[in-house]
């Protein structure tokens, strides 16, 4: 399933064309991950990945792929951030990178590059033989030594200069029988019997799975909803014991805005969430009404991953 619907506006053979054009697209990608694993503040790379996620944000809409373009938009806000502390730990750039070109030539429904692998060693000058890679020799023999009072002493003539070779090395231990690596799920239901830190209610499938994606890798346990009525049904019933887990709010759900969710909760449960709403319209007067509806704090939309997971580590305290 590619996730698009082909507007019937495009001429014939535009959308072949346009996908045609983004494999190379994607093999660029893979090795701009590739880089970014080996230096993570590769400022060239990340440069060049910005510049491919904003054409990737602008072009796709325009041929149908609407979550392509919003996923887009959120990698091209996170690489701003990495650009602006390209010295941050917090994030493994190239493993998000590689997800985001796995994500998105998903939803294209085209297939992942393989990376290149590394060329090959030039060959040795004629006439010169090679050097051994782990090899010392000798130092030259020393002048003849001169004793006081005495004769001239003169060293055993010098034999052909030694190759020292490391000892060997023991041999390896055969590995020990291992079970596959289990599938890391997309956004992982809190462990049984305990409570979620984090609850985010979000309809953008592509926002969604950056942030679950942001959230696995530094091992929160969280929940995510897409549907605001089912949303409430369940915060409604949640066991919280005792704690105040964080809400990550949609204000634009469909059937049921972020709003009501939120007056629903603080008349039923008052004070039991703390609730952050997270919305494309980022007006002084939008975030004003939501704070003054109860909400803790605001992000707008595009969302930088890096900066949402920033202000997740303060709201959560870890």
């Amino acid at each position: 399933m590619t996730g698009h619907a082909t507007p019937p506006e495009l001429p014939p053979g535009l959308l072949e064309e346009y996908l045609a054009g983004m494999r190379p697209v994607l093999v660029a990608l893979v090795g701009l991950a590739e880089r970014l694993a080996a230096a993570r503040n590769d400022l060239a790379a990340l440069e060049a990945l910005r510049r491919e996620t904003h054409k990737i944000h602008g072009s796709a809409g325009s041929f149908g792929f609407m979550e392509v373009s919003r996923l887009a938009a959120g990698m091209e806000a996170t690489v701003k951030d990495w650009i602006s502390w390209p010295g941050d730990p917090e994030v493994d750039r190239g493993s998000l990178t590689r997800w985001f070109v796995a994500r998105l030539a998903e939803m294209l429904g085209l297939e992942v590059p393989r990376p290149a692998p590394p060329g090959p060693r030039p060959p040795p000058r004629a006439g010169v033989p090679p050097r051994p890679s782990q090899a010392t020799t000798r130092p030259p023999p020393s002048p003849p030594l001169q004793r006081a009072g005495g004769p001239k002493v003169t060293p055993a003539p010098p034999t052909a200069p030694a190759v020292e070779r490391p000892p060997p090395a023991p041999p390896k231990p055969a590995p020990a029988p291992s079970s596959p690596p289990a599938a890391v799920p997309t956004a992982p239901p809190a462990p049984p019997g305990d409570v979620p830190e984090i609850v985010f209610v979000e309809d953008d499938a592509a926002l969604a799975e950056l942030l679950a994606y942001g959230l696995s890798t530094r091992g929160y346990r969280f929940v995510a909803y897409r549907n605001g009525r089912e949303a409430l049904k369940e915060l409604l019933a949640l066991d919280v014991r005792g704690t105040h887990p964080l809400l990550l709010l949609d204000v634009d759900l469909p059937a049921l805005d972020g709003y009501s969710i939120l007056g629903a909760l603080e008349r039923a449960r008052p004070g039991t969430y703390r609730v952050v709403f997270t919305t494309v319209h980022g007006t002084e007067e939008e975030q004003l009404r939501g704070l003054e509806a109860g909400a803790l704090d605001y992000l707008v939309k595009p969302i930088s991953l890096r900066v949402a997971l920033e202000k997740i580590k303060r709201w959560v305290g870890r």
